[in-house]
């Protein structure tokens, strides 16, 4: 008989990654494209909150979102401060960012679907480590094949590069205190997913 779940899990701490994790995780969606609101999920309750409304045309081109039962603490701080050569305070503190491509035009966040990541955004945001994994949807007809950011349309990776060093800006203003050092492969992503898990264990499973 099949065992009936009363009570919807919390998605950062209730949603397992996956058992084939890292070469396929499971991703929480918190935004999509058509989205002129940022939501981001509620850390006490696990509900999807609206974080603020876009403030400009600003919009994200793939969908958005993290991976549950990871964390950017003091694992994630020291790869990406190795890799960078630059000095970075901490991790943000949050669960790892992931942007996941598809064809598919998903309208609504508050889903889960499996990913296959392909390579990140090193990123460092006011001197912390805010690492962003890109992945493909799994199986997706056009973009399920690409193993590796290299093989990704340059354009597209551009896209997201632009947003997250832009999504912040007041018109007319460059924001320095966002910066991206370096679009890495799928293996560095690995690797940025083994840590935020480590990092994850550290805080909630210690």
């Amino acid at each position: 008989m099949m065992k009936v779940q009363l009570f919807k899990p919390h998605p950062w701490h209730g949603i397992p990654i996956g058992v084939n994790c890292p070469t396929i995780v499971t991703a929480y969606i918190e935004m999509v494209p058509s989205d002129t609101v940022k939501y981001e999920i509620d850390k006490e309750t696990g509900y999807r909150k609206v974080d603020r409304p876009q403030k400009f045309s600003n919009i994200v081109p793939a969908l958005y979102g993290f991976v549950p039962q990871t964390y950017c603490g003091e694992k994630i701080r020291e790869f990406s401060e190795s890799k960078s050569g630059k000095k970075v305070m901490k991790g943000d503190g949050d669960p790892l960012d992931i942007c996941v491509i598809t064809e598919k035009n998903i309208t609504s966040g508050d889903i889960i679907l499996e990913a296959i990541p392909i390579g990140g955004f090193r990123m460092i945001d006011k001197g912390e480590a805010d690492d962003k994994i890109i992945a493909v949807l799994k199986q997706d007809e056009i973009y399920g094949h690409i193993t590796d950011v290299k093989d990704c349309p340059k354009n597209l990776i551009d896209r997201l590069k632009h947003y997250f060093l832009t999504y912040k800006n007041m018109p007319g203003q460059e924001n320095k205190a966002v910066e991206i050092t370096h679009t890495y492969g799928v293996e560095e992503a690995h690797e940025v997913i083994l840590r935020s898990i480590a990092d994850y264990d550290a805080k909630y499973r210690a």
